[in-house]
C-alpha cells in the first residue's frame, strides 16, 4: 500500500479544499514542464486527467507551484504526448 501513496499528491483548490491526485507523468513541451494528474476522489469516475504547468515558487528553493493551463492548444499537445507515451498502459477513449 505504501507504494501507491508515493504517487499521490495533495493540492489546494480555489476554495481552500485539499484535493488528492495520482501523479501519472511529467511532460516537457517547449522548455516548460507539465504534470499529468488523475483525481483520486472523482465521484463521476470519468477518469479525465488534469494537466497543470509546473512553475518555480519565487523565493523558495526546490519548491514548485502547479498552475492551470488556459491554452487549449498546449493542453492538447501535452495530452497527445502523454497518450503516445502510455498507449500500451491505458485505454484511451476519444470523445467526439
Amino acid at each position: 500500500m505504501g507504494e501507491e501513496l508515493d504517487n499521490i499528491i495533495a493540492l489546494t483548490d480555489e476554495e481552500g479544499n485539499e484535493v488528492k491526485f495520482e501523479f501519472l507523468d511529467l511532460v516537457e513541451l517547449d522548455g516548460e514542464e507539465y504534470v499529468v494528474l488523475l483525481p483520486t476522489e472523482d465521484e463521476e469516475e470519468n477518469d479525465e486527467v488534469v494537466i497543470l504547468k509546473v512553475e518555480d515558487t519565487e523565493g523558495e528553493e526546490d519548491m514548485e507551484s502547479y498552475v492551470s493551463v488556459d491554452d487549449e492548444e498546449t493542453l492538447n499537445k501535452v495530452f497527445e504526448m502523454f497518450k503516445e507515451k502510455f498507449k500500451d498502459e491505458f485505454n484511451f477513449v476519444d470523445e467526439d
